[in-house]
């Protein structure tokens, strides 16, 4: 199964009887899975479809669907509604007789809100459940789109992915081979300092520092934390391959390479070997972006 982002778009057109709909869907990233409808009226019915449908291929990002529709070969028809119309004319001679007014023209009675009735055409029933039926099948047609569109914006970015496994391990390894990191080099700063020490004073016990020096060097080596990243890699490595919904599984062991390559930093007693655990930082952050965006 290949990897899928959670961004795309996607449309899908149709007809049925006197009705003509488009169907629009946009997809970005979210922490879970939703999906938002707009329908116009007469059409709730098809929500449940909907959510159904996007529901058994989708697991992540908010999904935006919008549903257009058009009637033709029926026109409306303005009526007058005779008892409104009536009641206006009454008012307006009672009024005659008390204020010096100009009379109503026509235009102005057909103007107040009542008087005209737009009409819509009477709807059959067999026609409208076609079109709805008609409706979701375009439903699914947009969703197998957004679903492909998605799914080549994945593969993309899984080649980017895998292209930050392979600085991270190219780093590790330049890390691993710091000559600031060998065990004589360790030894030969740790005896310096142990050495201005005994110079300024007399009372050091030279066993004991000797002792602390062994300690420190064992705390300063990231054998440990190199080892845990080269497993990560390995991790990273297999789920990109398996692809699937794994946006979440990589974006928690993004956060372990985080903090091993931190650990590394603050272990780091050598300029060239922090340099090269910042670089690596650099890596897992730009890694840690683009995982936000798979499903």
């Amino acid at each position: 199964m290949a990897l899928s982002s959670m961004t795309g778009f996607a449309r899908s057109h149709g007809a049925s009887g006197p009705y003509t709909f488009e169907w629009e869907l946009k997809s970005v990233n979210a922490k879970g899975f939703d999906l938002r409808l707009r329908l116009p009226a007469g059409w709730d019915e098809l929500e449940a479809y909907a959510k159904k449908r996007a529901g058994d291929v989708l697991s992540r990002g908010t999904i935006y669907a919008n549903l257009n529709v058009k009637r033709s070969g029926a026109a409306a028809t303005v009526r007058i509604n005779e008892d409104v119309l009536a009641a206006i004319v009454k008012v307006a001679g009672q009024l005659a007789g008390t204020i010096d007014a100009v009379a109503p023209s026509i235009d102005g009675l057909l103007g107040i809100k009542g008087v005209l009735e737009v009409v819509e055409p009477e709807s059959d029933e067999a026609e409208d459940k076609a079109a709805r039926d008609a409706a979701g099948a375009a439903f699914d047609e947009a969703l197998a789109n957004l679903v492909a569109m998605r799914r080549r914006e994945g593969v993309a970015l899984g080649q980017i992915l895998l292209q930050r496994m392979d600085e991270i391990e190219r780093l590790a390894k330049k890390a691993e081979a710091a000559p600031g990191r060998r065990p004589e080099a360790i030894r030969a700063r740790l005896a310096e300092q142990v050495a201005l020490l005994l110079e300024t004073a007399d009372r050091f016990d030279a066993d004991r520092l000797n002792q602390e020096a062994l300690l420190m060097a064992a705390k300063a080596d990231i054998r440990e934390e190199l080892d845990r990243i080269a497993s990560h890699v390995a991790q990273a490595r297999e789920m990109i391959g398996k692809g699937g919904p794994v946006g979440r599984r990589l974006d928690f062991l993004a956060q372990e390479f985080n903090r091993e390559v931190n650990t590394c930093c603050s272990k780091s007693n050598d300029i060239e070997l922090t340099n090269t655990g910042l670089e690596m930082k650099s890596v897992v952050e730009q890694f840690r972006e683009q995982v936000q965006n798979l499903e």
